[in-house]
């Protein structure tokens, strides 16, 4: 192990900011616990079935504020590609190449997703599980997939958007949900959001990128203004308190992204644009070659992380004599919020071993340390802050 660390720690650039890996990293394991804690299957009747604590136990919800981190990935990759293309023009990249590479990355690692599961549904199907059951557990895997969308959406456009401000996005949003909430305007105008939304952290972490944001002060009002004005949507202008969708709720704020997930999104990326200390914490090389190595896998860990919770219900199904708690039961009270914590070391042994069975999709092309492991390359850093091809 410590050859391991002492390997990743020579392959890495001196210039690479490694406070934007740690919050690339911190985004998408927020997601992956949150799905795992907000997730039940049911097992009922020789059916599955999806549910959520959410439901059942609304005083939770504030699980949903601490896991919902899609607008710090989202800001992340406003950073990096912003970066990224500024590079590219100066050595004279052009778009189609760039904007290639970058789009072959995102995707190469969704097809073995969607390959694997194809024929599993089929399998499944041929085998007489039930359509419900097959359409509940395939829901599962691919719903999460709309981000990628989004985020290669914005990937493309990143040279329209890279020097606009995140205030303008902001102000669709606000409008939006004026006409289709505060004035009973067609409910279909809030799929502008799933673009304008997301918009917002993407287009902040451009900004930062070209330098703006740098001092504390403007951070902490962007913490403090997100925070209170995602409070005050939820507490007076009727938007639900959940940040993730509950299953039978009035309304979700992430589907499509609501006024009330945006300013909270901003909350977040103030605190994430706040974590400057992060930085001397991830010159020790144990905490950096964690970082790394997560970071690796990122795409990975996301594609495959409800896989990784469906084959663990599934076998203790079959294995054991009935529903487990935690596990097939309905998520209806503080047993089953016990039981499931027991679970996620579970659950992240057998995400383990989907990483290590697919990890070659996402790893490909990059140079190697130690046989296995990527670092890749970042330019040095110019005034305090990194830009990544």
């Amino acid at each position: 192990m410590t050859g391991l660390v002492a390997r990743i720690e020579a392959a890495t650039p001196p210039g690479r900011d490694r406070a934007v890996d740690a919050l690339r990293a911190l985004a998408i394991l927020g997601v992956v616990g949150g799905h795992w804690l907000v997730t039940a299957l049911v097992a009922d009747s020789g059916t599955v079935r999806g549910a959520s604590p959410l439901t059942e136990m609304p005083h939770l919800t504030l699980v949903s504020w601490v896991f919902q981190t899609l607008a710090v990935f989202f800001l992340v990759g406003g950073m990096v590609a912003a970066g990224s293309w500024a590079s590219a023009q100066k050595r004279g990249v052009p778009y189609g190449p760039w904007v290639g590479g970058r789009l072959a990355r995102l995707f190469r690692p969704v097809a073995a997703v969607l390959v694997v599961w194809t024929l599993a549904a089929a399998a499944m199907l041929a085998a007489g599980v039930g359509e419900s059951t097959v359409r509940a557990l395939g829901k599962l895997v691919w719903s999460p997939l709309w981000f990628l969308l989004v985020f290669a959406v914005l990937t493309a456009l990143t040279p329209l958007v890279a020097r606009l401000h995140p205030l303008w996005p902001l102000v669709i949003v606000l409008h939006v949900d004026l006409v289709r909430l505060g004035l009973g305007g067609p409910q279909e105008l809030g799929w502008v959001n799933v673009v304008a939304g997301w918009l917002v952290p993407y287009c902040l972490g451009a900004l930062v990128a070209r330098g703006g944001l740098r001092g504390r002060t403007s951070r902490w009002a962007l913490l403090l203004g997100g925070a209170t004005a995602a409070a005050g949507l939820v507490l007076w202008a009727g938007y639900p308190a959940s940040m993730v969708g509950v299953p039978g709720g009035r309304m979700s704020n992430l589907d499509p992204p609501s006024l009330a997930a945006v300013a909270f999104g901003l909350a977040q990326c103030g605190a994430a644009l706040l974590l400057g200390p992060l930085r001397r914490v991830l010159r020790r090389p144990a905490a950096w070659a964690v970082v790394a190595v997560v970071n690796l896998a990122a795409m990975t860990v996301f594609l495959w992380h409800q896989t990784a919770m469906i084959v663990v219900t599934a076998s203790a199904l079959l294995l054991a004599d009935g529903p487990l708690p935690g596990l097939h039961t309905v998520p209806d009270g503080a047993d089953w919020v016990v039981a499931r914590l027991l679970w996620l070391p579970v659950f992240a042994l057998a995400l383990l071993g989907c990483w290590a069975a697919f990890r070659g999709y996402e790893q490909g092309g990059h140079r190697t340390v130690g046989g296995s492991l990527v670092v890749r390359e970042a330019a040095p850093e110019r005034k305090g802050r990194a830009r990544r091809a």
